[in-house]
């Protein structure tokens, strides 16, 4: 399996000074494309940025920065994670991808999600109410317009199309480069393969094994269907240094202070160092040495044969030095290794 990809992911955090003090949206954009520009430097197979509209998060069009990224950097994937689809237009987001993908050189990927956060869809007029079939009927449209021929579709959400083209087209024979992203619910699973779009699951907290029954029901429905293999991709939260003590010991006050706030707003409890601990140990958080880290991805690799495994290595406030320190051991050192174990 030493053919996996290996990627990193951002939501464009909020960070801090070394005094404590929030940066400015606008500086946070321009760290984040250093970030991404020593990713690239480093080897690493992928860059995904998250979209969001609030202010905790600096970016909310990710495929600006990805285009400032695109600019200053040769080979590394340029991905959302995710677009929100949902209070999106389909055909407004193949046209920036497929722009994005010609300035590239063909490295856009285009990460497709409801939105866990659903600060868009009162932005930009749409009804929570419509969550589900908002997002069923323009992924339709979405995985129509990957044939970049002619399309005709009719929704509720959006106005009909019939024998529509879209431009710019794309150098890609199969159109686009797209994932959706799955939080872990069978019926998403099997539309992932009804719609040919593969699937990145996103599993932040328990154990990664868990997820076992969703990675066998997505190949179990790609062979009824008689669809060709679909590559399987996995996203979750971590934080390298150079030892383990010295990794949780950075991130817990930046985990919890980002976990508490979103609790806060959904009503969870305030989480514990305890609990921190039992998802570093046993659960989905990839916190540690290389050594330890590496260890952690390869076997999630393993257990649920997965292709591309994305680290969200930004956590809230976590200052970008040690954002920087984390992105240069996990290319220099934990990749090289994940493969080496692969390989074993």
């Amino acid at each position: 399996m030493t053919h996996v990809q290996l990627g990193l992911d951002s939501f464009g955090d909020i960070t801090v000074d070394a005094q404590g003090t929030p940066l400015h949206a606008a500086q946070v954009l321009r760290n984040t494309v250093e970030q991404a520009v020593r990713a690239d430097q480093l080897g690493v197979d992928a860059i995904t940025l998250g979209e969001h509209h609030r202010d905790d998060f600096a970016i909310s069009s990710p495929e600006i920065v990805l285009a400032a990224i695109a600019g200053r950097t040769e080979r590394i994937l340029l991905g959302t994670g995710v677009t929100v689809l949902s209070s999106d237009d389909p055909v407004r987001v193949y046209e920036r991808f497929a722009t994005l993908d010609g300035v590239s050189n063909g490295r856009a990927e285009v990460i497709l999600g409801r939105g866990s956060f659903t600060e868009s869809f009162p932005l930009f007029g749409y009804n929570l109410a419509d969550y589900d079939t908002l997002f069923s009927e323009k992924l339709d449209l979405f995985a129509k317009l990957r044939s970049e021929g002619e399309v005709t579709w009719s929704g509720k959400h959006r106005s009909t199309l019939v024998n529509q083209e879209v431009y710019p087209k794309t150098e890609h024979p199969t159109g686009l480069p797209a994932w959706i992203g799955v939080g872990g619910s069978p019926q998403s699973v099997v539309r992932s393969v009804q719609v040919g779009i593969p699937m990145m699951l996103a599993i932040i907290g328990g154990d990664p094994a868990r997820f076992l029954p969703f990675a066998n029901l997505y190949r179990q429905v790609q062979d009824e269907l008689g669809a060709e293999a679909m590559p399987l991709g996995v996203h979750s939260p971590g934080h390298v240094a150079e030892t383990d003590e010295l990794a949780r010991e950075q991130l817990w006050q930046h985990f919890a202070a980002n976990r508490n706030r979103i609790g806060r707003e959904r009503g969870w409890p305030e989480t514990t160092r305890a609990e921190f601990e039992n998802e570093a140990d046993a659960g989905s958080l990839y916190v540690g040495s290389p050594e330890t880290v590496a260890q952690k991805i390869a076997s999630t690799v393993r257990t649920l044969g997965a292709d591309r495994f994305d680290l969200k290595y930004s956590n809230g406030t976590m200052p970008h030095e040690q954002l920087m320190s984390s992105i240069e051991l996990y290319g220099s050192t934990v990749i090289p290794r994940v493969r080496e174990l692969l390989a074993e």
